[in-house]
């Protein structure tokens, strides 16, 4: 029974299906919409949490983009796109791969609640000039160097690019002046897994790699008379 992949569509779930498309690794791909904004119900019964993405492979059910990634990497990919202990970029590796997880997107997400609150208080001063520096400190990671670990393409840049891009339908921050990470979008969606992947997953989004931020999902929702 081959891997299957349960993607939520519009979400950081989109990692998956790239991931495989990149690896080249036969999966099955279970595609879940929006009921209209949060989880469908056949979500919530394959994770407790109702989050996605999920991944069964045989008699495992696994959840977290990162551990999922991990698994599939480790599992049926032979390592591929992953670095290694002994690889000179394995620390540059580790580190953005998590980064996306634990830096990048949290602080996406604590944007957001604060765009529907106060934005002028002195915590959210802080949190704006937070966001800033780890948008430069991405930037500058990218004028230098072709993808996040360096020369090779690997995981952390399939970690990474759903903040940079789907996310923000949700929180729409600007990246115009980022030239390091525009150019590095231009690179992504040159690649032929990235768009197998959107073509499966998300077929009707565009790419979303100006610097503008693209249609609000909530707008989108109402256009379409979903809510």
């Amino acid at each position: 029974m081959p891997l299957t992949v349960h993607h939520f569509q519009v979400s950081q779930s989109e990692r998956l299906p790239w991931l495989c498309e990149e690896l080249q690794i036969p999966y099955t791909l279970t595609l879940h919409q929006r009921a209209p904004i949060f989880s469908p119900q056949s979500i919530k019964d394959l994770s407790p949490l109702g989050s996605a993405p999920v991944i069964q492979d045989g008699s495992l059910t696994l959840a977290e983009s990162a551990a999922c990634a991990e698994y599939i990497i480790h599992v049926h990919g032979n390592g591929k796109l992953a670095l290694s202990p002994s690889h000179k970029n394995y620390a540059d590796y580790l580190y953005w791969f998590h980064f996306a997880n634990s830096s990048l997107q949290p602080h996406v997400l604590m944007m957001l609640q604060l765009s529907r609150v106060d934005m002028s208080g002195p915590s959210a001063a802080r949190h704006v000039e937070r966001f800033g520096k780890l948008l430069a400190l991405m930037d500058a990671r990218l004028v230098e160097n072709a993808w996040l670990a360096g020369d090779e393409f690997t995981a952390a840049d399939i970690m990474t690019v759903f903040t940079l891009t789907t996310m923000r339908m949700f929180y729409p921050f600007d990246l115009t002046g980022y030239q390091g990470i525009l150019a590095y979008l231009e690179r992504v969606v040159q690649r032929e897994g990235y768009r197998k992947a959107r073509a499966k997953a998300d077929p009707e989004l565009e790419l979303m790699i100006e610097g503008k931020p693209p249609r609000p999902f909530m707008e989108r929702l109402k256009a379409e008379g979903k809510i």
